[in-house]
């Protein structure tokens, strides 16, 4: 599970990142943090790997504890992976770099993707669009957009923004 809400022990950064994962070594955990985008930021604490996270993580931006969080999932190669809203607390950019580290996990995973940032969805097998707790649509992010309902106004919402 990788949760908008990360959670996180008061231990190192290494230990967070290997959570239930007990057969791992240093340059496996390397390789999950750099595909989460989390290796520069964890090279620049003060004892890099081996910094002690804080009562839930106060010593580390929300995106940084979500690149743990990311990194951990990562690292495990899970068979089934929830997401949820999991790139919600980062940047435009360090989103598009998780997207395609979580792409490459998620093809050999079965994944179940909640979110808002329709983005974050769009190349996924099939979107279910909720709309108070009721199914309005289901389809692929082209078979809804040609549908023209509550996922192709939702879509282009968010991309006028941009």
């Amino acid at each position: 599970l990788v949760s908008q809400n990360v959670f996180l022990f008061n231990d190192s950064v290494i230990n967070n990142i290997c959570f239930g994962n007990t057969s791992v070594n240093l340059n496996n955990v390397i390789m999950a943090a750099k595909n989460s985008d989390a290796h520069n930021f964890i090279s620049k604490l003060t004892n890099g790997y081996e910094t002690i996270i804080k009562n839930q993580g106060e010593n580390l931006s929300s995106g940084e504890k979500q690149r743990i969080s990311i990194a951990r999932a990562i690292l495990k190669s899970p068979e089934i992976l929830i997401l949820d809203e999991a790139t919600s607390s980062l940047d435009s950019e360090s989103e598009k770099l998780i997207q395609d580290a979580l792409a490459k996990l998620m093809k050999k995973t079965t994944s179940l993707v909640i979110a808002h940032r329709l983005s974050t969805i769009e190349d996924a097998n099939n979107i279910i669009v909720l709309n108070q707790g009721k199914i309005e649509e289901t389809g692929t992010h082209d078979e809804l957009i040609e549908k023209k309902g509550l996922y192709t106004k939702l879509h282009s919402i968010q991309y006028s923004k941009i």
